[in-house]
């Protein structure tokens, strides 16, 4: 018994890689010399295009929300099974994503999402006076740009730098100090007349 593929082949069995739906077409020939044909059509099926959208770029402390799209199910490298996922990574974090459609088709896609160091108020030199005038803080930070506000959470800042001049007062004052750096602000600190230190929320 002998086989004659449409692909040119020889051999009862064949492996085939087509990139596009292909007939196949064997003809048989048996000892007596008599033929016959079979056929089978292998269906390609297209892959899924993997996308992942959202932020990969946060400060520490912050999360950020990936969507992948292109398919009809999705697997993550985290275990998720949703097309969303929010994530809150403490160090550089890879994520990978799996997407399969309607047809069983695979295909995966990555993204690295970056978490960036907050800056570190290191120090506050409070100042005191005896009477009306403006006082002097002080600040240093590990990082970034210092920013000098009036109020403890929100507004506007009022200086900028390692030192702040205050305007004239007349009672005891709480001024705060907040570090900026890569669009990452640290946890803030106070200075004030009386020496007394808080948290800016």
């Amino acid at each position: 018994t002998s086989y004659v593929w449409s692909n040119a082949a020889t051999t009862a069995a064949i492996t085939v890689n087509p990139s596009t739906t292909t007939t196949y077409i064997v003809t048989v020939t048996n000892a007596q010399g008599c033929t016959a044909t079979s056929s089978r059509t292998v269906t390609v099926n297209s892959l899924p295009t993997a996308l992942i959208s959202g932020t990969n770029n946060i400060c520490n402390g912050e999360s950020t929300t990936l969507t992948a799209s292109g398919g009809t199910s999705y697997l993550w490298s985290n275990a998720a099974t949703t097309a969303a996922i929010t994530v809150s990574p403490t160090t550089n974090t890879n994520y990978i994503v799996t997407v399969t459609n309607a047809q069983g088709c695979t295909a995966t896609s990555n993204v690295n999402v970056t978490v960036k160091t907050l800056p570190i108020i290191t120090s506050t030199v409070p100042d005191s006076r005896c009477g009306t005038g403006t006082l002097v803080l002080q600040a240093t930070a590990d990082a970034g740009t210092l920013n000098w506000y009036d109020v403890a959470s929100g507004g506007t800042s009022i200086g900028t730098g390692t030192s702040f001049t205050t305007p004239s007062i007349t009672a005891t004052t709480t001024y705060y100090v907040e570090a900026l750096n890569n669009g990452c602000t640290s946890s803030s600190n106070s200075c004030s007349s009386n020496h007394q230190t808080y948290s800016r929320k």
